[in-house]
């Protein structure tokens, strides 16, 4: 539902603004790792998301280019 491979530049995000399975998968990453989260509902959109939102599991594969200040 969403890429930013496809956009043709990363996307910049502060811990605060994602869902909690990327701010706790994100906090165990190095600069240059990359990752696969499997992130279930319940860290994700919850189980019942907003209208729009996806619902469940979600799976992203996750690149950490550089941790700004």
């Amino acid at each position: 539902f969403d890429s930013s491979v496809t956009k043709g530049q990363p996307t910049t995000f502060r811990l605060d603004e994602v869902i909690p399975g990327w701010t706790e998968g994100l906090q165990m990453m190095v600069e240059g790792e990359q990752r696969r989260f499997w992130i279930p509902g319940n860290l994700a959109y919850d189980t019942n998301p907003r209208p729009g939102a996806p619902r469940g599991m979600l799976v992203f594969d996750v690149e950490m280019i550089r941790i700004g200040s």
